[in-house]
């Protein structure tokens, strides 16, 4: 059976590539635009891992991981972001891993697959 990602992601082109190339390496994703709505999904759904961005509106991802911390204290999660600057902020230490976003997805499913190995 596939391992289940939820990617939480507000830039719609990246979330279908994301997406896209995620589920050719044989995941299932099931993809939102914000953290509000991760954490609904979460409430109802399992996933083995969140990919998760940091500059979202309505809820960014620092406080959704929080969140999803007390919630699923077990549940591995990727930051995967644009900003190398809250490398540094406490809580983003406690995700599994921190990432800058590339156009090259290599990193990404590298860690992706050493996560849920």
């Amino acid at each position: 059976m596939a391992k289940k990602i939820l990617l939480v992601e507000d830039e719609e082109n990246e979330r279908l590539l994301y997406t896209e190339e995620l589920e050719k390496e044989g995941f299932e994703i099931k993809s939102v635009a914000d953290g509000k709505l991760a954490l609904k999904i979460i409430e109802k759904e399992n996933f083995d891992l969140i990919i998760l961005d940091l500059q979202m509106p309505m809820m960014d991802g620092i406080e959704t991981l929080g969140s999803i911390l007390m919630k699923k204290r077990n549940l591995p999660v990727i930051i995967y972001t644009a900003y190398p600057q809250y490398k540094d902020q406490f809580l983003t230490w406690a995700a599994d891993a921190y990432l800058i976003k590339s156009a090259d997805l290599t990193l990404l499913k590298e860690k992706v697959a050493a996560i849920l190995k």
